[in-house]
């Protein structure tokens, strides 16, 4: 079971991670006046809105189920991150305008070196919290921390792209190439929001799990065929870390109650073994009875219950 609790932590350090980059990057701004560094020093004020969004996000989903949220809030994760992939793409567009700005009226880089050496300790920060929280996302399947690991990872590319044209830069004085990396690094930084914006709307449409996992599903399910049994409506969603896996196992019209709540149990509790943090609904049905294969397809027709004519399949 996940302790979602423990998972604020992470996205604390995250918020105090963005505060010290964006100390050092806006001083290594100040120092240079650099299109490139200041690029870089805004998209640190953007890590540490998503990073305070994250915050109360993962509190909120580490709330347990009540009344009014009998499926838990697992999903504000996929609010957050879906906020986090907008402030990416903000991000990446003032950045842009910023640099074309700067490269219709290119000005010359100052004091370069110290401005670097303090860019360059901010990126090795956000590069150790990034690979932290990236390890915890995926350990703990928090999209949440996984979306603010990414976003901290694109802002690194970002430090690096900016780095070099400044280096570059002063070194060549061509002033111009300070912008023109801005936008190249703009640009690849409006990718990863793009991506996680889609991940995120996914979630939040209730997809359903990935093929693998599914996969194990059914063959549980199959591996009671032997006896007899059939399933169908097999539906899966997810939910943050939350699995939710429901299907129909129809069996002999003769078995008593009892021994098909057994049978329940043991499918439930294999399934559960093989998809850790999922939550299983099942619902019993005769197999004989033609209405209990009306109910197949996603949406089962109106009126199914009392028809009589729907034949079963072979097999």
């Amino acid at each position: 079971m996940i302790h979602r609790p423990k998972l604020v932590r992470y996205a604390a350090v995250s918020v105090v991670a963005a505060l010290l980059t964006i100390a050092l990057k806006g001083g290594a701004y100040l120092l240079t006046g650099s299109v490139g560094l200041l690029s870089d020093a805004l998209e640190s004020v953007v890590n540490l809105v998503a990073a305070v969004v994250a915050l109360f996000a993962l509190s909120v989903a580490a709330r347990p189920a009540d009344e009014e949220h009998a499926y838990g809030h697992t999903k504000a994760e996929y609010f957050s991150s879906a906020f986090e992939g907008a402030l990416i793409l903000l991000a990446s567009a003032s950045i842009a305008v910023a640099s074309y700005q700067r490269l219709l009226a290119p000005r010359p880089i100052e004091t370069p070196g110290l401005g670097l050496a303090i860019s360059t300790v901010a990126t090795i920060i956000n590069l150790g919290v990034a690979r932290v929280l990236l390890r915890a996302g995926r350990r703990y399947q928090s999209i949440t921390l996984e979306a603010d690991a990414h976003h901290l990872i694109a802002d690194v590319w970002t430090s690096v792209g900016v780095v070099i044209g400044v280096a570059a830069a002063a070194l060549t004085r061509w002033h111009r190439l300070d912008a023109i990396v801005a936008i190249l690094v703009a640009l690849n930084v409006m990718r990863l929001g793009v991506s996680l914006l889609k991940r995120s709307m996914l979630g939040l449409l209730d997809t359903a799990l990935p093929e693998d996992i599914r996969g194990k599903i059914m063959a549980i399910l199959e591996s009671r065929s032997a006896e007899g049994v059939r399933y169908h409506a097999l539906r899966t969603r997810q939910a943050g870390a939350r699995r939710f896996i429901a299907f129909h196992i129809l069996v002999p019209g003769q078995w008593s109650v009892q021994r098909g709540h057994d049978l329940l149990e043991e499918i439930e509790e294999e399934v559960r073994a093989a998809v850790p943090d999922s939550t299983v609904d099942t619902h019993l049905e005769p197999i004989e009875d033609p209405v209990s294969w009306a109910d197949q397809p996603l949406e089962r027709p109106e009126g199914a219950a009392g028809k009589r004519e729907v034949t079963p399949p072979e097999g």
